[in-house]
């Protein structure tokens, strides 16, 4: 079993931005050493709680702290920008550390109207130009030889390209990935609803691509271990909370269990939570490999990608050291 990370940069009540960034740099160079294959940072724009705001930059700092550890995105959104400028911005990083850069791209149209007008500086960009975007990219990534003086290439040439992933919650990301031949991650940690379906389709489905010869696959879901089935509810509630202060648009700050012991909650708001449990596992190292094994033989994958938003980095760290000694 193959373990990797995604970190979303969220902060903690009372942390400020910069050290929440300093501890996504050292969540980085902790995982490396435990044996993770990759560590993505993901894409939040118009949120109080999340500093991660522009991963090609994160990316850069990350590969340069880091030796060996895959680094990339999950991910870019994509149908906010040009398929040409992504290229451009992840052939410069390729080129800086070969090898070593995931192209992770989403079609997430990145926040609520306003902000994707923000985003895309005024102009009303549809969502369905997504698959035409994707096969640009590609293009833009593999081409390394102009055929006459008027086509577009992304420089700077490179050996090798990125490894680009697409990124879905649903059967049709797992749909298009499989025809264009982008390897896939499903995001279990957002709606695990469609998730056999979707890669079920992607594995029988595929058709190779210059970019990639055979499927891949991997599925990110919230993971909390600890210790004690008691240590690891209590490290949770923070979580908790902070999937519900999103789920009704409020604060995207972890707020510590002191804090989220002090809300006072409906039953709207506990059915929530509850619904919400569904995309996570949590508890003791024997729990928490029983259900990962489980969900790795479901999704038919073999590589899960990690995601633990707690209040106390320091649980965050155990966590993840904990999950690792599993396989």
């Amino acid at each position: 079993m193959k373990l990797s990370v995604l970190d979303q940069s969220v902060l903690s009540s009372g942390n400020t931005a910069q050290e929440t960034l300093q501890n996504t740099t050292a969540l980085a160079q902790l995982t490396e050493q435990l044996g993770f294959v990759r560590f993505w940072v993901a894409e939040h724009h118009n949120s109080d709680g999340i500093a991660g705001t522009s991963p090609e930059i994160l990316i850069a700092h990350l590969a340069a702290h880091t030796k060996k550890i895959k680094i990339g995105s999950g991910g870019v959104l994509l149908p906010q920008y040009s398929a040409f400028k992504v290229a451009e911005n992840f052939k410069v990083l390729e080129s800086l550390y070969p090898g070593r850069i995931d192209l992770g791209i989403g079609r997430s149209p990145g926040g609520n109207a306003e902000t994707r007008l923000a985003l895309t500086d005024g102009i009303r960009k549809s969502l369905n130009e997504f698959p035409r975007q994707v096969r640009d990219l590609q293009y833009y990534l593999q081409k390394q030889q102009k055929l006459n003086s008027e086509e577009v290439l992304a420089y700077p040439l490179t050996k090798t390209v990125p490894d680009l992933w697409l990124l879905g919650i649903t059967h049709r990301g797992a749909r298009l990935a499989a025809e264009y031949g982008t390897a896939f991650t499903f995001g279990h940690f957002i709606s695990p609803v469609n998730g056999k379906r979707a890669t079920e389709y992607y594995y029988k489905h595929f058709q190779p691509s210059p970019l990639l010869d055979k499927p891949q696959a991997n599925i990110c879901i919230f993971v909390i271990c600890a210790n004690t089935q008691e240590e690891a509810e209590e490290m949770a509630l923070s979580q908790d909370m902070w999937l519900l202060s999103i789920a009704k648009g409020e604060s995207t700050k972890i707020l510590s269990p002191e804090e989220a012991r002090k809300k006072v909650l409906t039953a709207e708001d506990y059915s929530i939570i509850k619904e919400n449990r569904k995309r996570m596992v949590i508890g003791t190292k024997d729990r928490v490999r029983q259900q990962l094994l489980r969900l790795s033989e479901l999704y038919q994958t073999e590589e899960f990608m990690i995601i633990c938003n707690v209040y106390s980095f320091e649980d965050k760290v155990k966590s993840y050291e904990l999950t690792a000694e599993l396989f």
